[in-house]
C-alpha cells in the first residue's frame, strides 16, 4: 500500500503546510471555471474490498441486519416526542427551547438521519420492504419527508462516488465558485443541511415513487397530527432540530470529513495527467461515532457498506494494516473550524470523474460476481 499523510486534525493549520508558504490557493494555478481533482483512475473502495477479502475472507460473516438498530430508533424517537411534548408551551425563541434543541434535539435527529442512511443499506430488517417502512418511522421526528429520496441518491453515491452528475453529494461549480471565502464557507457550514436537501433535485430527477408518496403523506399526517395535539411549538421543535443538526454542530462536521480533502498536496495534484493519487475518502475517530453509527468509520463503510454499524470496528479491527495509514480525522469540530478557515480547503477540495455510464440508486451497492459468491 502506498504510504500516505494521516491528516491530524488537533494540530493548528501551520502543521499541515510542508515548505514555504505561498498566498496563492492550490487551485489558482487552475481554470477558475473548475478546480477539482480529477482523477480518470476507479474509485478506490472496490479494489480494497477484494483485496481485503483475499486477505481476510472472514470479514464476510460480519456481513448482514443488525437487530439493535430498531431499538435504538425507538428510543431516539421517542427522546424526541417527549421533549416536543415538554416544549409545547415555550416560546421558540427562548433560550429554553433553543438549548435543548440544539443540544438534544439536534443530536438526535442526526442520530435519526444516520439511522436512515443505515436502513437504507437493508441493514435494520433482513426483509428490503421492513427496511423501507421503518425508515418512514424514524423520519418522523425530522419533521420534513427525507428517507425515501435520501436512499436512492445514497446508493448512487456509493456506486457512483466522485462522478460528475450523479454522486449528489459534490458540491458543484457553482456552489464553490461563490462559497470560495471564509465568509462563505461559514454559510456553507451553517446552511449545509440545506444544500444536502436541494441540491439533488438540481443535479438530477429521480423518478417519483409509491414510496415517495408513502413518505410525505405519512410525514404530512405526522405533523398534522402533532400541530393538533401537542401544538405548533413541538413541530418546530422538530424542525428546528433537524436544521441545527445539519448546521454548527459537532456531529455535522461528518458530513465534510468525509469527503473532502484536507491533506496538503503537491501543486500538480489538481492535473490528472500527473497522475498523483489524492485521497477521496477519510474516516473518523474519535467519540462522536457513539451517537452516530460509527459514520466517521467512513473508509470501511465504502469498503464494505454490508456491514452494519456494530460490526464496522470489527472490520476495522481485522483488516487494521489497509486502514492504518489511510488519512483519517479525530475532532469533527477541528473539521469544521479548519474548514472555515484554512485558506486551503474549500469545496473545491473534492475527488471528481467523469461519468461512463448512468449507475444510479435503485438497488444495494454493485458487487462483482466474485464478490457476491464470498459476501
Amino acid at each position: 500500500m502506498p504510504a500516505t499523510v494521516t491528516v491530524t486534525t488537533e494540530q493548528p493549520a501551520s502543521a499541515h503546510s510542508h515548505g514555504p508558504q505561498s498566498t496563492t490557493k492550490p487551485w489558482q494555478s487552475q481554470s477558475a471555471s473548475d478546480n477539482f481533482f480529477w482523477s480518470y483512475t476507479e474509485e478506490p473502495h472496490r479494489t480494497r474490498r477484494q483485496t481485503i477479502i483475499k486477505a481476510h475472507p472472514e470479514v464476510t460473516r460480519l456481513c448482514g441486519h443488525e437487530p439493535l438498530t430498531k431499538y435504538l430508533v425507538l428510543v431516539v424517537v421517542s427522546l424526541q416526542m417527549a421533549c416536543a411534548s415538554w416544549l409545547r408551551h415555550c416560546p421558540v425563541l427562548s433560550i429554553k427551547f433553543l438549548l435543548v434543541s440544539y443540544i438534544v434535539g439536534a443530536t438526535a435527529n442526526q442520530n435519526l438521519f444516520l439511522a436512515i442512511h443505515e436502513i437504507s443499506h437493508n441493514l435494520a430488517f433482513k426483509s428490503s420492504s421492513a427496511n423501507r417502512l421503518f425508515a418512514v418511522f424514524a423520519n418522523l421526528p425530522i419533521g420534513l419527508p427525507y428517507s425515501a429520496a435520501f436512499r436512492p441518491y445514497h446508493l448512487t453515491h456509493h456506486k457512483s462516488l466522485g462522478v460528475d452528475g450523479l454522486d449528489t453529494d459534490l458540491p458543484t461549480a457553482l456552489e464553490a465558485f461563490f462559497l470560495d471565502s471564509i465568509l462563505g464557507k461559514a454559510f456553507f457550514c451553517t446552511f449545509q443541511i440545506l444544500f444536502y436537501a436541494l441540491r439533488p433535485m438540481m443535479v438530477y430527477q429521480l423518478p417519483l415513487t409509491s414510496l415517495h408518496l408513502f413518505n410525505v403523506v405519512a410525514q404530512l399526517s405526522f405533523d398534522l397530527l402533532l400541530v393538533r395535539y401537542l401544538g405548533s411549538s413541538a413541530l418546530a421543535y422538530l424542525i428546528v432540530s433537524s436544521f441545527l443538526a445539519g448546521s454548527l454542530h459537532p456531529c455535522a462536521g461528518h458530513f465534510i470529513a468525509e469527503h473532502y480533502v484536507f491533506d496538503k498536496l503537491p501543486m500538480g495534484a489538481r492535473i490528472p495527467s500527473n497522475r498523483i493519487p489524492v485521497p477521496e475518502t477519510f474516516s473518523y475517530y474519535g467519540p462522536l461515532n457513539a451517537l452516530t453509527y460509527n459514520v466517521g468509520l467512513h473508509n470501511e463503510h465504502h469498503d464494505f457498506p454490508a456491514i452494519p454499524w456494530t460490526r464496522l470496528p470489527v472490520l476495522h479491527q481485522i483488516a487494521q494494516e489497509f486502514y492504518v495509514d489511510l488519512p483519517h480525522h479525530t475532532s469533527w469540530v477541528w473539521v469544521i473550524w479548519l474548514f472555515i478557515w484554512d485558506a486551503e480547503v474549500g469545496l473545491w477540495c473534492r475527488v471528481k470523474r467523469e461519468a461512463r455510464d448512468k449507475k444510479t440508486g435503485s438497488g444495494q451497492v454493485e458487487l462483482n460476481s466474485a464478490e457476491r459468491r464470498d459476501l
